[in-house]
């Protein structure tokens, strides 16, 4: 008899670019952050369920019985995604905080975070620069978007976020990435740039900010869509009006 406290779940992730570096099909780090994220609710099964790079055993007994921390909890799980990916950037980031560098880990790295799409970060003791190349697929796409990002870098600047991540938009590859192959910068909507210092990862900022660099792809793109998603409402609405007065006229014309 199966045990309803038991849930298996697999994640397969985005196939890597060639500059990323993946140890048994995960990024560095992935096994330490899961462990860390989860506890003794998570057993990692070795190896996982064909087709899959990650295969995880949930013992759902062992959430906790606060009704916030067990929320908590089950939306870190529903992150797993974000976890094991950002796993190499919150090493990195984690020095950052301490002002250390790792020789053998504060490299040049490319993380994935798109199938076939990277994003790189440039480690120093004193700031951690990430450069996103943002690739869009539909010509729509790509013009929303850059839109978007140039209104976005000036709003930091209007806005005077001061406490914010330094953050800059070119249509060009930044110095940083001198080197990078020609297909690792591909970009058809420009380069972004954030630099982190110290005080943008430390205590419980980090967990902000490592989520929010790995999220923010996401984040251009569900804005983009939403933008599509208006656009079309206002075309629809403005046709059916038209359509209506159409009517109208040929009606009224009628003998």
């Amino acid at each position: 008899m199966k045990n309803p406290h038991i849930l298996l779940l697999s994640l397969s992730l985005p196939t890597p670019p060639l500059e990323t570096v993946f140890v048994g099909g995960l990024p560095s780090g992935a096994i330490e952050a899961i462990k860390a994220a989860y506890g003794v609710i998570v057993q990692i099964l070795d190896p996982p369920r064909d087709g899959f790079n990650l295969t995880l055993k949930l013992n759902l007994s062992k959430l906790p019985q606060d009704e916030d921390q067990r929320h908590t909890l089950l939306v870190k799980i529903a992150s797993v995604r974000e976890v094991v990916l950002g796993a190499p950037l919150r090493v990195i980031l984690k020095h950052l905080a301490s002002r250390t560098v790792a020789p053998d880990i504060d490299q040049f790295v490319a993380l994935v975070h798109r199938p076939n799409e990277s994003f790189f970060l440039v480690p120093q003791a004193e700031k951690v620069t990430v450069v996103f190349p943002m690739r869009f697929k539909d010509s729509i796409d790509t013009v929303l978007a850059t839109s978007f990002l140039q209104e976005f870098m000036e709003s930091r600047r209007t806005a005077g976020l001061s406490n914010a991540p330094p953050c800059l938009w070119s249509q060009t590859p930044p110095l940083e990435l001198k080197g990078v192959t020609d297909d690792a910068l591909s970009a058809n909507a420009g380069f972004v740039t954030f630099v982190i210092l110290p005080r943008h990862v430390e205590g419980r900022k980090l967990d902000r900010t490592v989520w929010n660099l790995s999220t923010f792809h996401a984040y251009v793109n569900y804005h983009v869509k939403s933008t599509l998603s208006i656009t079309a409402s206002f075309v629809c609405r403005d046709f059916v009006c038209y359509t209506e007065v159409a009517v109208e006229i040929i009606v009224a014309s009628l003998p």
